[in-house]
């Protein structure tokens, strides 16, 4: 198995941070595999796939280069640099990275990315750095960009939900929920990040970043001694980008506002999870929530120090007979 050897300064100094670019490649990574993991990550597919597969048919070469470049174990480094740490960095300013990677070293990370040699012509082809980051500026553009601010606030309340659980139950808690069956806390500083044997790496004293996206995609990666990143996939209902539709009846019934808050507790969710999901103030979901509360619609419990709200069968009823129970 992988695993980090993870210094006190590292683990103390480590953040969240939300990538424009690391959603990218996530998205390129599920374009690529064509495969998605729920409903919302299917119904995106088959949105986009079409044209991502005409896009990369009108150049072979880019075909040939993302190919190479997401390979069966490993990801060539330049298509997945680190993030820098600092917080509302744009696609464009992160994109930077990848269209200025050194030339030289491009052949052989995908040589490590394919575990052999590079077939022609990517091996003598010039210009790949610029070529993987027009790849990536179209997967932007054309299928990440529209949804932004519902995909950042999706992640946003991931690393609400993460930092509630940090808070109440400890890094190795934490940790362990954080890529399930891949990574776990092993004690006395390690952490395993991929159970593939790859040789361990000592984290200590950069920093040390944890970064979620809204795919089911995840990997790690660093810059030198000074940046370890991993990125994981956002957990459960919070990984459908979509959300739930709110049936127009329904939001007649209770407003839309409200109806928007009923509509996303079929799992449990804080209030903290429903403001970065609905983007309504925190005072207007605690308003809505008691009204749904007094209805009857829904239920509150305790899961440590967390406040969680959930439908009540009654809530559920409601939902469901209005057509709002899945997302679209």
């Amino acid at each position: 198995m992988g695993w980090w050897q993870i210094g006190t300064d590292s683990l103390a100094g480590s953040c969240f941070v939300v990538s424009p670019l690391a959603e990218t490649v996530a998205a390129l990574k599920t374009l690529h595999g064509a495969a998605g993991a729920h409903p919302g990550e299917r119904a995106w597919l088959a949105a986009h796939l079409p044209a991502y597969r005409e896009r990369l048919a009108a150049e072979p070469l880019d075909a040939l280069l993302v190919r190479a470049a997401i390979g069966p174990t490993w990801n060539a480094d330049f298509l997945t640099p680190t993030p820098t740490g600092e917080r509302d960095r744009s696609f464009e300013e992160e994109v930077v990275a990848v269209r200025e990677a050194e030339p030289a070293d491009v052949v052989p990370q995908l040589e490590v990315a394919v575990g052999g040699p590079v077939p022609e012509p990517l091996r003598s082809a010039r210009g790949l750095p610029q070529r993987m980051a027009g790849v990536l500026e179209w997967v932007w553009r054309e299928t990440v960009l529209p949804d932004w601010p519902r995909r950042r606030r999706v992640l946003e309340a991931d690393v609400v939900a993460r930092t509630a659980r940090l808070a109440r139950d400890g890094w190795a808690a934490a940790l362990d929920e954080l890529c399930p069956g891949k990574m776990r806390w092993l004690g006395d500083g390690r952490l395993q990040v991929n159970p593939r044997a790859y040789p361990p790496r000592r984290v200590d004293g950069g920093r040390l970043l944890f970064v979620p996206v809204t795919p089911n995609r995840g990997w790690v990666s660093w810059e030198g001694r000074e940046r370890f990143a991993i990125v994981y996939a956002c957990s459960g209902a919070l990984a459908d980008v979509t959300g739930p539709v709110v049936p127009e009846a329904l939001g007649a019934l209770l407003g839309g506002a409200r109806a928007g808050v009923l509509v996303r507790l079929e799992s449990p969710k804080s209030t903290s999870q429903l403001v970065a999901l609905t983007g309504q103030g925190l005072g207007s979901v605690g308003r809505h929530l008691k009204v749904l509360l007094d209805a009857g619609l829904v239920r509150r419990g305790r899961a440590g120090r967390s406040v969680l709200y959930e439908w009540t069968a009654a809530g559920a009823v409601l939902v469901g007979a209005q057509g709002g129970t899945s997302g679209a």
